[in-house]
């Protein structure tokens, strides 16, 4: 997984409340398990009419828009079902963070899994990023700070575990990490486990 430190750029803004994963990645695409290219499927209801031409009206298709890396959602955004394919979508799009007041909680462990920063911020504060991203104002968020830098340097703490900083700074998934963070505790467990339950690995010595 690649690393993510800090993504600069012109905010998307989604208002709507309850966008859910369908609407993300729609079921329709399911059969695609390929990562790469997932991107042209994002939003497609939205952003593409019934003969697959370009909505001028939905914002990620018009400049500067189309060229965000971050996105302003409404409340509960990623609610629904537990595709994987909505952030590996939104990753293939070029988003790498985000922001709402609420995720659907499985949507959330899986942007955190695939290099996708999700912020939870103030309803009061959503609002005025909502208006900067209409506005065309840059923003910073900046995870080694933790804190999403607005045009005026205002700051909105990041307020995401260590944990799970650390694993989207160093750029690892659930794997990476248990083998980082946890290896130690693995390989005691294997050794106690050998020692008392010897017969687990009676095949593996026949072999040997």
């Amino acid at each position: 997984m690649e690393k993510l430190t800090q993504v600069t750029s012109i905010p998307a803004s989604l208002p709507d409340a309850n966008i859910d994963t369908d609407i993300i990645f729609p079921a329709r695409f399911l059969l695609i398990t390929e990562k790469r290219g997932l991107g042209r499927y994002a939003f497609y209801e939205k952003r593409f009419d019934a003969d697959g031409a370009a909505r001028d009206d939905f914002v990620l298709n018009r400049e500067p828009w189309n060229k965000s890396s971050i996105l302003i959602t409404g409340d509960n955004f990623g609610c629904g079902s537990s595709r994987e394919q909505a952030p590996w979508a939104l990753y293939d799009l070029g988003i790498r963070c985000v922001v709402s007041t609420s995720f659907g909680e499985i949507f959330e462990a899986n942007c955190l899994n695939n290099g996708i920063l999700p912020v939870m911020v103030k309803q009061v504060e959503l609002a005025a990023l909502h208006e900067d991203a209409g506005c065309a104002r840059e923003l910073t968020a900046d995870l080694v700070a933790r804190a999403l830098v607005r045009h005026d340097g205002t700051r909105i703490p990041i307020g995401l575990p260590e944990w799970q900083s650390q694993a989207l700074l160093n750029g690892w998934d659930e794997i990476d990490r248990a083998l980082k963070e946890d290896c130690e505790h693995t390989e005691r467990f294997e050794i106690f486990q050998r020692e008392t339950m010897s017969w687990l690995y009676d095949n593996e010595t026949r072999h040997t």
